[in-house]
C-alpha cells in the first residue's frame, strides 16, 4: 500500500497527543472464547441493526450458545462513540466498548485485548489510528452503509489523501446509494471492492409458530375481531383493560390477547383480571377461548409468532407510562399486524419513527386514545392498509442484511473461526 503523507502526519500528531492524555484504554469486559465480530456503530440505528445481524448470523450457523456469556460461538463487540448508549434490548452476547481518543497506543491496547476476527464499520466517521492499526494487525475490514455525509471530514481538508488512504484498507465497501458510490469511485475505490446495497437498518424477522394450533385458534374464535397487547407491564394494564372495555361497547365480540412483558408479573395479571370480573382464559393452564371469553392471558414464552398471526392490531406495551422504554415494533411488522404504541419508546425510537412516518404505526397516550385506535382499526381494510405500510418499511433493508450475512458466512469460513 502506497505511503500516505496525510496519514503519517495524523499518526505523528496522535502519538504526541497520547503523551498529554489522561488514562488510556479501559476494556469493558474480558475477551470471550469463540469468534468476535467487531461492529462499530455511528448511530443508534446502526447499533440496533448490528445486534440483529449477529444474532441472525449465529442462528444461521447453528450456534446454540447464543445468549450465554462466556460460551464459545459468535459474539458481537459493539463499539460506539462516547455518549451513544448500548441498546438495552441487545442480546447477552453483545459486549459494548465505547471508544474515546484515536491514537496508536489506545488502538494497540484495544486490538490486543479484544482480538476481533472481522470488523464491520458502519456509515463513516473513520478513525485513522484505529483502522490503520486494525488493518496492519490483519483484521478484515468491511465498510457497511457508506454515506457521503459521514465520509467527508472538514477537519481533514489539509490532509487531502487521508480519506482515500483509509478507504484503501477496507476489503469490501457497501455504499448506501448510487451517489455515495460515485463519491467513493472519485476517491479511488476500485469496482471490485464496491457494491451499492442500500440502507443498513434493523428489519423484521418472522417468528416460528404452530400452524395447526393457529388454525384451531382461528376456528375457536369464529371470525371475532382480535387485538393483541404485547409485552405489557402490570402498571399499564388498567389502561389497556379500560381501552378494551370502551372498544367492546362498539364491537361486542372484540377479543384481547394479553402478553405480559415479564412472567414475574403473571400472578398480578391474573389477580387484576379476577378483580375486574373479566371472562378470561389462562394459556399456561391449558385455557382455550370460547365464544364468551373476553381476554386470553398468554402467560408463556415461545408463542409470539402465533399471537401476531392471529391479531390484526398489535399494541406494543411497556410504552404508556414515563420511564418505560417500549417494545420491538419489527415483530408485528413482520406478521401483518397494524402497530399501535405509547409515547415512551426510547429503546426503539428510530424504528417507530420509520413505521409512523410511513403510516404503519399509530401513537396513543392513554386508555381513551388506545380505545379509539382499536375501534378505528377493527375495520379490516384500515388495519390491512396500515399493516401493509409497516411491512414495506420492514422489508426495505432485508436484501442488505442478507447480502452482509452471506459475506460474513464466507469470511468466517475462510478464517476457520466458527
Amino acid at each position: 500500500m502506497a505511503r500516505s503523507l496525510s496519514l503519517a502526519a495524523y499518526m505523528a500528531l496522535a502519538r504526541r497527543g497520547t503523551q498529554a492524555a489522561d488514562g488510556g484504554f479501559a476494556p469493558s469486559g474480558e475477551r470471550p472464547a469463540g469468534a468476535v465480530i467487531w461492529g462499530h456503530a455511528t448511530s443508534l440505528e446502526h447499533a440496533n441493526a448490528l445486534v440483529q445481524l449477529v444474532e441472525r448470523l449465529s442462528v444461521q450457523r447453528g450456534e446454540e450458545n447464543w445468549g450465554t456469556r462466556g460460551a464459545g460461538g459468535l459474539h458481537l463487540l459493539l463499539t460506539t462513540a462516547q455518549g451513544l448508549v448500548l441498546p438495552s434490548h441487545a442480546r447477552a452476547l453483545t459486549f459494548h466498548q465505547p471508544l474515546s481518543a484515536d491514537n496508536p497506543a489506545e488502538a494497540a491496547a484495544f486490538l490486543d485485548h479484544w482480538r476481533p476476527d472481522i470488523c464491520l464499520w458502519t456509515g463513516g466517521d473513520l478513525m485513522p489510528a484505529l483502522l490503520t492499526s486494525a488493518d496492519e494487525a490483519g483484521v478484515p475490514l468491511v465498510l457497511v452503509d457508506a454515506d457521503t455525509a459521514m465520509l467527508e471530514r472538514p477537519g481533514w481538508r489539509w490532509l487531502p489523501d487521508m480519506t482515500p488512504s483509509l478507504l484503501a484498507r477496507f476489503r469490501r465497501i457497501l455504499a448506501r446509494s448510487d451517489g455515495a458510490a460515485r463519491y467513493l469511485r472519485r476517491l479511488g475505490v476500485p469496482e471490485e471492492k464496491l457494491s451499492v446495497t442500500g440502507l443498513f437498518q434493523e428489519g423484521a424477522i418472522p417468528l416460528p409458530y404452530d400452524e395447526a394450533l393457529r388454525d384451531e385458534m382461528a376456528a375457536s374464535l369464529r371470525g371475532r375481531p382480535i387485538w393483541l397487547a404485547a409485552m405489557v407491564r402490570h402498571s399499564e394494564l388498567h389502561m389497556i383493560l379500560e381501552a378494551h372495555r370502551q372498544a367492546s361497547r362498539l364491537a361486542h365480540r372484540l377479543f384481547l390477547i394479553l402478553v405480559p412483558e415479564t412472567l414475574d408479573e403473571t400472578e398480578a395479571f391474573r389477580a387484576t383480571l379476577r378483580q375486574g370480573n373479566w371472562r378470561h382464559a389462562i394459556w399456561s393452564q391449558g385455557g382455550m377461548p370460547g365464544e364468551a371469553t373476553q381476554v386470553l392471558l398468554a402467560d408463556t414464552r415461545g408463542e409470539m409468532g402465533l399471537w401476531y398471526r392471529l391479531a390484526t392490531i398489535a399494541f406494543m406495551g411497556n410504552s404508556l407510562l414515563p420511564g418505560m422504554g417500549g417494545s420491538d415494533p419489527n415483530e408485528p411488522a413482520a406478521h401483518g399486524a397494524a402497530i399501535v404504541y405509547g409515547p415512551n419508546v426510547a429503546r426503539y425510537l428510530p424504528s417507530y419513527k420509520r413505521y409512523a412516518g410511513a403510516g404503519g404505526a399509530r401513537i396513543v397516550r392513554d386508555a381513551g386514545t388506545l380505545a379509539a385506535a382499536v375501534t378505528h382499526l377493527i375495520a379490516a381494510d384500515r388495519s390491512a392498509t396500515m399493516a401493509h405500510a409497516a411491512w414495506e418499511v420492514a422489508t426495505v433493508g432485508a436484501e442488505v442484511t442478507d447480502h452482509i450475512l452471506d459475506m460474513l458466512q464466507d469470511m468466517l469460513d475462510d478464517l476457520e473461526v466458527a
